[in-house]
C-alpha cells in the first residue's frame, strides 16, 4: 500500500493482524480511535492538531485516561514505522493536566472493601488460580489463528481475543477483590446464634411456609441459590438470632414473621 492509499481502517486491520495478542480492552480504545477519525480517513492527511483535539476529550479526572492514550500512541509509531505518516503523531496525544485545587485537602480514595466468608474467599482465590493458568492457553490459541493471517474472516482469532478480555477482565475483578477482602464470620457469636456463613431455616408464621438462605458476603450473593447477603433484610434481621426465635422482617410488601426452624452452622 503507497502512503496516501492506506486509510484508518486498513492501517488498523493491519496492526492487528501483527499483533495479534493486544488485549481486548485495547481493542475496544482502538475501535474508538478509528471511530472518531473515521474509516475512510487518510493516514497522511492527519495533522499534529486532530491529535491534541483527540487527547482533550480525556477529562484529567479519568483515571484510565493516560492509559487509553498509550494505546493510541504504540499504534500512531507502528503506522510511522511502516511509512503511512510522515511522523510519530503520537507525541501529540498529551494528558490534559488536572488543576490544583485551592483551600481543599486531596484525600486518598480507598478501594471498595470486599466482604467475604471464608469459604468465600478461598472461592475466589481458586477461580484467580484457575484463570491465570487459562490465560497462557488462551494467548496460544490468538497465536495459532493469527497464523490465518485472513483478520476480517478469522472467526477463531476473534472468539479467542473475546475470551482472553473476558478473562483479563476477571483477572482484574478478582485480584481487587482479594486484595481488600474483610472475612467475616470466621468468629462466631457464641453458642448456636445465627452468625455470617451459617444456613437458616425460616418458617412464615402465617402461611407455614419454609424457607432456606445462606447467609454471606455481598459480593457472594446468589438468590437463585438461596445465598443472600448479611446486610439484606432478612439477614440483618437473623443475625444473632438462635433456635425458636421470632423474627419480623420489613419488604416494600408490608412485614412479615418468621421463626428460626433451623441453623445450620458452617
Amino acid at each position: 500500500m503507497t502512503e496516501q492509499a492506506v486509510t484508518v481502517e486498513s492501517a488498523l486491520e493491519n496492526y492487528l493482524a501483527d499483533h495479534p495478542v493486544v488485549e481486548a480492552t485495547e481493542q475496544v480504545e482502538l475501535k474508538r480511535f478509528e471511530q472518531w477519525l473515521g474509516k475512510t480517513k487518510i493516514l497522511a492527511g492527519l495533522k499534529p492538531l486532530d491529535m491534541e483535539h483527540y487527547a482533550g476529550r480525556f477529562s484529567p479526572s479519568d483515571p484510565d485516561g493516560s492509559r487509553k492514550l498509550e494505546i493510541v500512541r504504540r499504534f500512531l509509531a507502528y503506522t510511522r514505522d511502516q511509512g503511512w505518516t510522515a511522523t510519530n503523531l503520537g507525541i501529540h496525544l498529551k494528558a490534559k493536566k488536572s488543576k490544583p485545587k485551592v483551600g481543599g485537602v486531596t484525600r486518598a480514595v480507598r478501594p471498595e472493601l470486599a466482604v467475604l466468608t471464608r469459604q468465600g474467599y478461598v472461592d475466589l482465590v481458586r477461580e484467580l488460580a484457575e484463570l491465570k493458568v487459562q490465560r497462557p492457553q488462551v494467548l496460544e490459541e490468538i497465536r495459532r489463528a493469527a497464523a490465518d493471517k485472513d483478520f476480517r474472516e478469522n472467526a477463531p482469532l476473534q472468539a479467542a481475543r473475546e475470551q482472553l478480555g473476558h478473562i483479563d477482565g476477571r483477572i482484574q475483578e478478582l485480584t481487587a477483590t482479594i486484595k481488600s477482602a474483610s472475612i467475616i464470620g470466621e468468629v462466631g457469636t457464641g453458642g448456636d446464634r445465627m452468625a455470617v456463613g451459617d444456613t437458616i431455616i425460616l418458617v412464615e408464621t402465617v402461611s407455614e411456609q419454609t424457607l432456606e438462605y445462606t447467609v454471606v458476603g455481598p459480593k457472594e450473593t446468589n438468590p437463585a441459590k438461596g445465598r443472600i447477603s448479611h446486610i439484606s433484610p432478612i439477614g440483618r434481621a437473623v443475625i444473632g438470632k438462635s433456635l425458636g426465635d421470632v423474627i419480623e422482617v420489613a419488604t416494600p410488601a408490608g412485614s412479615h414473621c418468621y421463626r428460626i426452624k433451623g441453623i445450620q452452622k458452617c
